[in-house]
């Protein structure tokens, strides 16, 4: 005698298994890009030393009256980066300061992302007057350099690590629009989307259950492009002086650093590091990214 559970359960385990085997299919053809795995192992680095950053470095990493060494000290044994301009130990602060760039950057990606997948969608799918002006309005921010409105949308708010997040996400969504706008209107000219509405799907039915799970791979692989954009925007945005000085992070060291003159005096160690970390972790995420649109779209032929 069958139980209530079964026909509920079997449906919900079968889509499990669907998830696990997809899930392994995109593996073994990721893996197979070294790019792409070199840029997750740099990644997976990255994010362990920012876990781990309260036990290897501490939590008082950032305080000024109980620094280690001598304002702008040279790279010795004891402080390997060398010291900032407040005497303070430079690999504690490169190792600290990951924490604050890689969530900035993943947020911010994930808001803009988020924006631009909702408005492509709409406008894909609605079309008419409402994708007429919504189109015309991401048009207009593809025109305006993002760099320059970020940093408008960051002089007139409260300098803090959400102002820096709503600065880029709102600034960069307009390239994940057209993509997604496109994506979709492929996807809604396929003969079950014409069947989907003769047996009486609504709008929010469509959108959710036939074209959002055909544009998610799309959107997934423009997440891990963007990320590397929004770290640098956010770098930027410190370095420029507009992010919150009373955190750590690694434009915020390069801001500390031209503050301190250390370009014109030759303090290379001051300017190396968080220089050098900034680029490492949006070339990794590039990679990822590229690799990502190779195994979810392989007509790309984006080399291995």
């Amino acid at each position: 005698m069958t139980t209530g559970k079964w026909p509920a359960a079997r449906p919900r385990a079968m889509a499990w298994q669907r998830r696990r085997a997809s899930a392994a299919r995109f593996w073994r053809r990721y893996r197979t890009h070294r790019a792409g795995v070199l840029g997750l192992a740099t990644l997976a680095l990255f994010v362990l030393l920012a876990l781990a950053a309260p036990l290897l470095v501490g939590s008082g990493v950032a305080d000024v009256t109980d620094a280690p060494g001598s304002p702008l000290e040279r790279p010795s044994g004891e402080l390997p980066f060398g010291a900032d301009r407040f005497g303070r130990n430079l690999l504690g602060l490169v190792i600290w300061g990951a924490r604050v760039s890689l969530l900035v950057g993943l947020f911010a990606a994930v808001l803009s992302v988020a924006i631009g997948t909702v408005i492509g969608v709409t406008a894909g799918h609605f079309r008419g007057w409402y994708a007429t002006v919504v189109m015309r309005i991401t048009d207009w921010f593809l025109v305006m350099p993002t760099l320059v409105l970020a940093i408008a949308l960051a002089t007139v708010m409260s300098r803090s690590l959400l102002t820096v997040v709503v600065a880029i996400g709102v600034t960069t969504w307009p390239t994940t629009a057209r993509l997604v706008r496109a994506q979709t209107l492929a996807v809604e000219s396929r003969p079950y989307i014409e069947r989907a509405r003769a047996l009486g799907g609504g709008h929010w039915h469509i959108m959710s259950r036939h074209v959002l799970p055909h544009v998610m791979p799309l959107v997934l692989a423009q997440t891990t492009l963007i990320i590397s954009s929004a770290i640098l925007a956010e770098a930027t945005l410190a370095f420029l002086g507009l992010g919150d000085p009373t955190v750590v992070s690694w434009g915020g060291l390069l801001q500390d650093a031209r503050e301190a003159g250390a370009v014109s005096a030759g303090h290379w160690w001051y300017l190396v590091p968080p220089g050098i970390a900034i680029a490492l972790v949006a070339l990794a995420f590039t990679l990822c990214g590229r690799a990502v649109e190779s195994v979810l779209n392989p007509r790309l032929g984006v080399s291995r």
